[in-house]
């Protein structure tokens, strides 16, 4: 597919691996869009029910290649207001490919070892569940080099930590391991290893891929909106999405195979 990860569907369940351990899975800036299309091609056919993010080598992924920051392309010059003005369009588009993540559908969880630093961790944050390595650690780490962290981390990180450890983490950069991790919320689990973080993702993403996938998008959506939205407007919300949603056939199904104790089989959503 690309240079930079493979992607699979199997009964449901896509898994993305990051691949090029060589290089720690740092990000070109062709990642991006790669990234942001593969996410949107499963949603257009309807196949994935539940994304799996993995990866290779010693480290999740490094962040953003350091080689982006010394280019001389013009991709993040600033000198002037033109330039300035490309920027600020060429970081909207940097930052809508791990928006996608957060906007699928779908579930996504994301199965990381080592280190998951910068930018790294500005897509683990854009996922719904993350799980971890005991070895795992996890950094802001554009503020080590004299910037600001800018592709959703800031945003997303202090709905999911609190607020207090979020900026612990802006501010100084220093690694978040991964029993602390777990124990402030940044993570669900924390394995023995690479293979069992990647084993225990695999079973949340086959319980999720057993439920309705009708149900489980729904949910995501009311889940998003809630974290964004004040209770009384995510509540209205809630009656609309309901009532658009709301299936009493997607329930038969449901009900009759939980009775009988056996998977259901659900329908597949419409393809976009």
């Amino acid at each position: 597919m690309n240079d930079f990860f493979s992607l699979g569907t199997e009964a449901g369940i896509a898994h993305l691996l990051l691949n090029r351990p060589e290089r720690l899975n740092t990000m070109a800036p062709a990642f991006f869009p790669a990234l942001r299309d593969a996410v949107r091609a499963l949603q257009d056919t309807g196949d994935a029910r539940v994304l799996v993010i993995s990866s290779t080598g010693r480290h999740f992924c490094a962040g953003m290649a350091l080689d982006v920051f010394g280019s001389d392309d013009g991709l993040l010059a600033t000198a002037t207001a033109r330039a300035r003005l490309n920027f600020q369009e060429t970081l909207r588009k940097l930052i809508e490919c791990f928006s996608a993540l957060d906007e699928a559908r779908f579930p996504v969880i994301c199965a990381i070892q080592g280190g998951c630093v910068g930018g790294g961790l500005d897509l683990a944050t854009a996922c719904d569940l993350r799980v971890c390595s005991a070895d795992a650690f996890f950094t802001v780490q554009e503020i080590q080099i004299g910037m600001m962290a800018d592709l959703g981390v800031l945003q997303r990180l202090a709905k999911i930590v609190p607020p207090g450890v979020a900026r612990e983490m802006a501010y100084t950069g220093e690694r978040l391991g991964a029993e602390r991790a777990l124990a402030v919320g940044l993570v669900n689990a924390v394995l023995p290893d690479a293979d069992t973080a990647l084993a225990h993702a695999m079973k949340l993403a086959q319980a999720v891929a057993t439920k309705s996938p009708l149900a489980i998008a729904g949910s995501k959506l009311a889940l998003n909106h809630a974290r964004d939205h004040g209770i009384a407007a995510s509540l209205q919300q809630m009656t609309l999405l309901q009532s658009a949603l709301f299936d009493t056939g997607e329930m038969a199904v449901a009900i009759e195979a939980w009775k009988a104790r056996k998977p259901a089989t659900f329908a597949p959503l419409a393809p976009r």
